[in-house]
């Protein structure tokens, strides 16, 4: 007979579980109260961009209706506008356009606002003043005299009198550039200068890395403006098609093209996709020179 071995007692017992709590609801309420603003900003900013891409999706007869769901999604849509237009030379003029705008934005507007923001001259402000002017003064007065010198020059109906202004004077980018510069402490252009740095040194060795993200929204700012202008490419460029930018196209594509909206939309949001990744990568330094413009004054 064998004995078999009692096992010690096993307690069972286990400790009932905690209720799981329920989800913090004042929190959340909290939260959507102290960015109420913010979404419903978000929320009006965001619902034409979703409206342009359902009825860019949209098939020829339901983009006449009311409906605002696809009830078939068409992404073919988006490979058929370049058969009906040629986009690619569109697309290929905006950059043109927008890159070298930037480009020459950048090159005339960093010294100048330099000048007004870092080194002290007889009639500084008198010229602060005259930016100030020039900005406020609308394109459309100077359009007249403008276009009849481009024509006198025969460079009307190509991009040079669009790009070529910036590479001269561009009075909104050196007003933010300034403003961005004078908070920059002055002591750092002085050490420069005692280390025996020129002027130019000390703003392309000093100035121009703190300025960083001044610059960056500065040129966000040249290049969006570009990329949707519409008033200066028609002025120039009207009569010759070769040369039209994507925001002339996309007008005149709606003209030509005014029973298929989902089309006309399908483009749009095509020309809407480089500006959104921009500024998608850039936010940051745009948001921070922003933030620092308007510091001093």
């Amino acid at each position: 007979m064998t004995a078999t071995l009692a096992k010690p007692p096993v307690d069972v017992s286990t400790e009932p579980e905690q209720p799981k709590k329920p989800r913090d609801v004042r929190g959340i309420l909290n939260w959507v109260a102290t960015h109420a603003l913010g979404i419903a900003l978000g929320l009006m900013f965001a619902t034409p961009v979703v409206f342009v891409f359902l009825t860019a999706v949209m098939s020829d007869n339901q983009a006449f209706t009311a409906d605002l769901w696809p009830r078939e999604w068409h992404w073919e849509n988006f490979i058929e506008v370049f058969d009906k237009a040629p986009l690619f030379q569109y697309l290929f003029n905006s950059l043109t356009y927008s890159l070298l705008a930037t480009a020459g934005m950048l090159l005339s507007s960093i010294p100048a606002a330099y000048a007004l923001a870092k080194l002290k001259w007889r009639g500084r402000n008198v010229a602060f003043l005259l930016v100030i002017g020039a900005m406020m003064l609308p394109p459309q007065v100077v359009a007249v005299p403008l276009y009849d010198t481009w024509s006198s020059l025969g460079l009307t109906g190509t991009l040079v009198p669009l790009i070529a202004p910036y590479f001269l004077f561009d009075a909104f980018s050196i007003f933010l550039l300034r403003q961005f510069m004078l908070t920059i402490p002055q002591s750092y252009v002085d050490a420069a200068r005692v280390d025996g740095c020129s002027e130019f040194q000390a703003l392309v060795r000093i100035i121009v890395p703190m300025a960083r993200p001044g610059i960056a929204a500065t040129a966000l700012f040249c290049f969006l403006f570009t990329w949707n202008d519409y008033f200066g490419p028609l002025l120039y460029t009207g009569e010759v098609k070769d040369q039209w930018t994507l925001s002339l196209a996309l007008a005149s594509f709606k003209g030509m093209h005014i029973v298929q909206w989902n089309s006309a939309m399908a483009v749009t949001f095509l020309t809407m996709i480089p500006a959104i990744i921009l500024f998608i990568f850039a936010q940051k330094s745009f948001v921070k020179g922003i933030t620092f413009t308007g510091v001093k004054g």
